[in-house]
């Protein structure tokens, strides 16, 4: 054999060595699908089980806390919640003040802040959004009608004007005074866009969100997974610590568990309360509390018959066991409900005596509604386990039990959950489960975003309406004294007791488990857990 073709033959087995090699080094940085360190190149990769997928990945779009449990990541507000709280601190605004006539707000903001699509954060950034988020409409962004009463020019819209007054200072002016204005910017909906990404993207930005969180999104497999991966230029140092997060979608909660104690996830969200003891007696997990505040309820849709009467309502709120439901399906970690919001929130009536279980009292108010032999109507029952009612159809069985005893025929019936929530708003349901974790620790998170008439169509899918109530939640909202506050949300808190248009069914305390190599989880009250500073070892 010649000396060049020796050489060749060489040069040859040195080329396919080497390809070799580079396919075992970690040339590939995708995740191989098990929690965990990445085998292919030791990236710190963290496979988050959840119970259903989300509705989209544009924060201000939706309403729902599996969108939010991605979204968080990926956008940062201009106002931060604490760890573990409700306490407002700096976020993209560093410092901020407020006029005496709480109707100027003046924001200071980070500099050297970048969007993940390499342009510049900046007042006019902050502009865009508020502008963008104005001039939708109530099916674009429930939210922002829900928090700031309206859009545009519409008499109802609290926000006047937003302006840059320089190139990192904004100046927010408001038609009258709003209590929880700065606790409203703080909740997920408002994450801060990238206003080059939005205009190009128009209606599909959801598909593809590019805010200035710790994570970047990277892909989106439908009803299967979400991956995000850490955004290299964040303005926070030293965060994110995880390189990439990988929301799964596993909708059965044995199936859940089961991936958490196989290893396949190293955090689980939606964990049935029975489970708890199997998570707390293995070595290699852990199991986390979120603080409560929440509440989970039987909604009743005031404009449907016969639930647009009040008597018909109430006779719902008897027929149900509340207590055996909380007893059976949440093993200790729930109590009873008995208001539209949980008692951690200020400004709760625990004088109002709430509906005893009396079948018998149920039967007099549906004869005095003229149903003495009963009704037929259609039960919803979410279809993916929520951090207020751990599985939805078992509540449904047990109320339809319940209902039967007093001859009431209910059929259970559900959708795919984005279905669900956008039917259910459309006011289509008779009665339908439902919940609320609280965005910003607020009675007017609670009473005016989902019971007042300004939300129909919204967040308030029971279309139920009252202008006592509302000129009540108004007022509540412009009075900047806390303790006149809190009068005024028991007074509606009464009036929405005797209309009945829901039956509040538990305030839980939702359970998540994880490895024991999963290190600096804090779990937070609003259900949006913030990633950037969990770490893996």
């Amino acid at each position: 054999m010649g000396k060049k073709k020796i050489l060749s033959l060489a040069f040859l087995m040195l080329l396919l060595l080497s390809t070799a090699l580079y396919g075992c080094s970690g040339g590939d940085s995708e995740s191989d699908g098990e929690g965990g360190d990445s085998e292919s190149g030791g990236e710190k990769v963290l496979i988050f089980g959840r119970g259903g997928d989300s509705v989209s990945l544009d924060p201000i779009s939706v309403t729902d806390g599996e969108s939010f449990k991605v979204t968080k990541n990926i956008f940062d507000t201009l106002i931060n919640f604490g760890e573990q709280d409700t306490e407002i601190e700096a976020g993209l605004a560093s410092d901020w003040q407020a006029e005496e006539d709480g109707l100027t707000y003046t924001f200071q903001l980070q500099e050297g802040v970048t969007f993940h699509d390499g342009t510049d954060f900046n007042a006019e950034a902050v502009v865009a959004n508020f502008d963008r988020w104005a001039a939708g409409d109530a099916d674009q962004f429930p939210y922002y009608k829900s928090m700031f009463g309206g859009f545009g020019d519409e008499e109802e819209h609290v926000i006047e004007s937003v302006e840059a007054t320089g190139d990192y200072e904004v100046v927010i002016k408001l038609k009258r005074p709003q209590a929880p204005f700065l606790k409203n910017l703080a909740m997920s909906p408002f994450g801060i866009a990238s206003p080059t990404a939005f205009e190009e993207a128009g209606e599909s930005f959801g598909d593809n969100p590019v805010g200035t969180g710790p994570f970047q999104f990277v892909e989106w497999k439908r009803n299967d997974t979400v991956t995000i991966e850490k955004f290299d230029d964040y303005w926070v140092d030293g965060e994110p610590k995880l390189d990439q997060v990988v929301f799964r979608a596993i909708p059965d909660n044995s199936a859940r568990l089961n991936a958490l104690l196989s290893g396949e996830i190293d955090l689980a969200d939606g964990i049935t309360p029975s489970d708890a003891e199997t998570i707390e007696s293995d070595e290699n997990l852990q199991l986390f509390e979120r603080p409560s505040m929440n509440v989970g309820y039987l909604g009743l849709t005031t404009t449907r018959e016969p639930f647009d009467d009040p008597k018909v309502r109430q006779a719902m709120n008897h027929a149900i066991d509340r207590q055996a439901i909380v007893d059976s399906f949440f093993e200790g970690r729930a109590e009873v409900a008995k208001n539209p919001m949980p008692p951690v929130i200020s400004g709760y009536n625990d004088s109002i005596e709430g509906y005893e279980y009396d079948p018998e009292k149920a039967k007099e108010l549906l004869a005095e509604a003229g149903l003495e032999d009963g009704f037929t109507m259609e039960l919803w029952a979410m279809p993916v386990p929520r951090p207020y009612m751990p599985d939805g159809q078992k509540v449904a069985e047990a109320i339809q039990s319940d209902l039967a005893e007093v001859g009431i025929t209910a059929e259970i019936v559900s959708f795919e959950w984005a279905t669900y929530l956008e039917k259910a708003a459309a006011g289509e349901a008779d009665a339908f489960l439902l919940g609320w974790t609280g965005d910003n620790g607020d009675a007017d998170n609670f009473l005016y975003v989902l019971l007042d008439q300004d939300n129909i169509g919204s967040n308030n899918y029971t279309y139920y309406e009252n202008q006592e109530l509302h000129d009540l939640l108004i007022e509540a909202q412009t009075e900047v004294d806390e303790d006149a506050r809190n009068e005024l949300y028991m007074q509606a808190q009464e009036i929405i007791h005797e209309d009945a248009p829901w039956v509040p069914l538990a305030h839980s305390t939702p359970l998540l488990a994880g490895g024991t190599n999963v290190i600096d989880f804090k779990a937070h009250p609003t259900g949006s857990d913030k990633l950037a500073s969990v770490d893996l070892e």
